[in-house]
């Protein structure tokens, strides 16, 4: 706790918040005062709060009794000293730290998407691999919505007008909400977010935020982080900011898409990279294992009945795993890079995904497929979607959680425990969801049925 009572001192902090992430990417935790926080050098949470789900209720009894202590026991959350944000919004000067969660023996508690992601960089670390990711976050603007039965509107710019029609790259669309961003840049640098490009992106209002390529667990951070900044940032300004994957019907999805390369840890050099600058058997053997075992982890990168909205034939989202270089219209895309930076866009997660998880998977696939020697597809050439369709994803959550439960290598180095517990919170939402009769349906069937 040195280094941490240190920095609390010299930014003066008087409160902390401390949080875990959970299933969702939803931040839990407690507030306390900054000496309390220090002498009693974390805190305890109740284990049920990992299968919690969106809605805040928790999994059947079941499940539930199956993967917790029927007494609804206590684990600890020990504070990560490389996790540190200062909170730039609050009134009083507060500090944000991210917790790592054991239980009363030691043992990583194995329902924490953080120890999920520390297993899979744990499986590159015995092979002297290390990952390097940079994640980009697509995101939607609006104006306040109070009735959730109302479909959401782009909010005023500093023109005083409403965008309409579809902006994509457009400087002054995006600088119509400059004082938002501004806020959000300034914001991110005291906390050491390492945010790169804004750019407008093809929906209305819709922008995306690059992150400087990185550590895996840092940058997962950092996103868990950047979704709460921004959205505080777009309600001191009056607007919502929202990473639901399709939350604006007609116009296109939100997607986190991964930029991933693996380095030897030794020499640091590029293992998808032959010496002469071709492309290595490590990286056609990582492509082969993220065709082969994405449907497999779909709802850690998909995990919520909105998510699969995004797949849609004829929209910018792939719903394919093909792979082809310089091709959007490919679930992985291969940017035209130097050797050294040569790298795999998965474009299959979406913004709505927990940081953490979308990481692990994609990750977690790619080594598998390097470790099994797992052979890819040939690359595409023009449009993915209309030239084949031989490696297809489940299009509804409740079919990729079927595909999810059916996965031996999900169970094998996911865990029995975080691969129950994970579907059953899934499950619950779904079930959730389904009880909610829509507009469409009274709309359309109240009548005429």
């Amino acid at each position: 706790m040195k280094k941490l009572t240190a920095y609390l001192k010299e930014h003066k902090i008087t409160e902390v918040e401390c949080v875990i992430s959970d299933m969702t990417g939803i931040a839990r935790g407690k507030i306390a005062p900054v000496a309390k926080f220090i002498n009693e050098k974390g805190m305890r949470m109740p284990e049920s709060v990992l299968l919690q789900t969106v809605t805040g209720d928790y999994v059947e009894d079941e499940p539930y009794d199956a993967l917790l202590d029927k007494a609804d026991i206590d684990f600890i959350c020990v504070p990560d000293e490389n996790a540190v944000f200062k909170l730039p919004w609050t009134i009083e000067a507060t500090a944000q730290v991210i917790h790592d969660t054991f239980d009363k023996m030691g043992n990583p508690v194995e329902l924490s998407p953080r120890n999920v992601l520390r297993k899979v960089l744990n499986l590159y670390e015995k092979k002297g691999w290390k990952p390097v990711v940079a994640p980009e976050m697509e995101f939607y603007l609006t104006r306040r919505n109070k009735d959730p039965d109302q479909a959401l509107i782009p909010p005023m710019g500093r023109s005083g007008r409403q965008e309409s029609g579809r902006q994509s790259f457009s400087i002054d669309a995006a600088n119509e909400y400059d004082p938002l961003f501004e806020d959000m840049y300034d914001w991110c640098e005291i906390q050491g977010l390492d945010i790169d490009t804004l750019i407008h992106e093809e929906g209305t209002a819709q922008m995306e935020i690059n992150f400087s390529h990185g550590d895996p667990l840092s940058l997962a951070d950092q996103v868990f982080v950047f979704k709460r900044t921004l959205r505080e940032a777009a309600l001191k300004h009056d607007v919502c900011a929202t990473f639901m994957a399709k939350p604006v019907a007609d116009e296109p999805g939100s997607a986190m898409h991964l930029h991933q390369s693996v380095v030897d840890i030794d020499t640091g050099n590029n293992i998808f990279s032959l010496e002469d600058g071709s492309y290595s058997p490590l990286f056609f053997s990582y492509i082969g294992g993220l065709q082969k075992y994405i449907p497999e982890f779909l709802p850690l990168l998909a995990p919520n009945v909105n998510s699969f909205r995004r797949f849609l034939p004829g929209t910018s989202a792939p719903i394919n795993l093909e792979w082809g270089e310089e091709n959007r219209t490919c679930g992985l895309r291969i940017p035209e890079s130097s050797p050294q930076n040569l790298r795999i866009e998965n474009r299959i997660a979406g913004a709505d995904s927990n940081s953490y998880l979308a990481i692990a998977a994609s990750l977690l696939a790619g080594y598998i497929g390097m470790v099994d020697d797992v052979k890819p597809s040939t690359p595409v050439q023009g449009r993915a979607n209309e030239t084949r369709q031989s490696i297809s994803l489940p299009l509804t959550l409740e079919e990729a959680l079927v595909v999810m439960a059916e996965s031996t290598v999900c169970r094998e180095y996911l865990g029995e425990v975080f691969t129950t517990g994970y579907i059953a919170v899934k499950q619950a939402d779904l079930a959730s969801y389904k009880r909610v009769i829509s507009s469409w349906e009274r709309e359309y069937l109240l009548l005429t049925v």
